[in-house]
């Protein structure tokens, strides 16, 4: 089969297609025939060395697809299901061996690469809003790269649950995508001389001078000290990614000084520790979307052949939405 592998730590020119034995699943596995791929900043960490890996590897965690092959101790799943799946590595390749413990059934109505672009993102989205940080209605939240692919299913959640949403975003086109998705407010934080201290200046504006009661930043070290400065006291910064950069270390007498308030930095792993809590988490995304109340937007499609195109457009910021190889 074709897969793409990872020869070393470094930039996406470090991706090439490779041909790799067809694969077997061993106890409580399936081998699933992939859709599609999801293409996520976790990738690049794992493909840069920000997070160690052996190399050479295949990347990926994300995709959907139908299960071909099942492996011993399986007992709910069979040859033909629809299935995705948010952790499994090796997913960039035309076939992938999947944990029957993290493989998330896929509703009939639901097309398999919309369940491709929904696992790592949704269920991110998800979490953030039900339980990292509980939005109510009545709250005022602040989420950096609107437009981006957790950014807009993000805003549409926090949206339904009757929060005033303010957006930041890189452009003309992505302020339209996140206004769409709900947003109230939306500010082009290229427009910025500074972004530190005027994203915080526009959001006390536009809070009567409060702040918002939650900041979710994925972008990380670009916006974490802008992030941070719009809060109100007691309020939280949810730092779940680092499209940007890592956030370096900060003095700690900084969340004092600034109110008494909170940063947390989640992982997804952690809020889905369990197998109740992960069906429960896909089982309310997939639905929405089934129902029409959550829309995904895939935004780019590749070929597998090109992962380092993909890799290159979202580290980038060239993207909005998912962005998916498609074997």
């Amino acid at each position: 089969m074709r897969a793409i592998h990872a020869t070393e730590a470094g930039g996406p020119e470090v991706l090439s297609v490779v041909d790799l034995p067809e694969p077997e699943p061993g106890p409580g596995e399936v081998v699933v025939d992939v859709a599609a791929a999801g293409v996520n900043f976790i990738d690049t960490y794992r493909r840069s060395g920000v997070y160690p890996m052996d190399f050479p590897h295949v990347p990926g965690s994300e995709g959907a697809g139908t299960v071909t092959a099942v492996g011993p101790g399986v007992a709910d799943l069979t040859v033909g299901d629809r299935v995705a799946w948010a952790e499994a590595p090796g997913s960039y390749a035309e076939r992938a061996v999947v944990a029957a413990e993290v493989a998330l059934p896929v509703p009939d109505d639901l097309d398999l690469e919309a369940a491709a672009a929904l696992p790592l993102q949704g269920m991110t989205a998800h979490y953030l809003v039900a339980s990292a940080f509980p939005v109510q209605a009545g709250h005022t939240v602040l989420v950096t790269a609107a437009a981006g692919g957790v950014g807009l299913l993000l805003t549409q959640l926090a949206a339904a649950r009757g929060a005033r949403v303010i957006g930041t975003v890189g452009s003309a086109q992505k302020e339209a995508l996140a206004r769409e998705a709900g947003a109230a407010e939306v500010i082009r934080y290229a427009e910025l001389a500074d972004m530190t201290t005027e994203l915080p200046r526009i959001v006390r504006d536009l809070t009567d001078g409060r702040g918002v009661d939650v900041a979710y930043d994925g972008v990380g070290k670009d916006t974490f000290d802008a992030s941070l400065g719009s809060l109100r006291p007691r309020g939280m910064l949810v730092l779940f990614g680092g499209a940007s950069g890592q956030v370096p270390p900060f003095d700690l007498q900084r969340l004092n000084r600034a109110g008494s308030i909170f940063v947390t930095r989640p992982t997804l792993a952690h809020y889905t520790a369990d197998r109740q809590e992960l069906l429960w988490r896909a089982g309310e995304v997939f639905g929405a979307v089934v129902e029409g109340t959550l829309s995904v937007r895939v935004g780019a499609r590749y070929p597998l052949a090109d992962a380092r195109a993909a890799h290159e457009a979202l580290e980038g910021r060239a993207t909005t939405g998912k962005v998916l190889l498609v074997p």
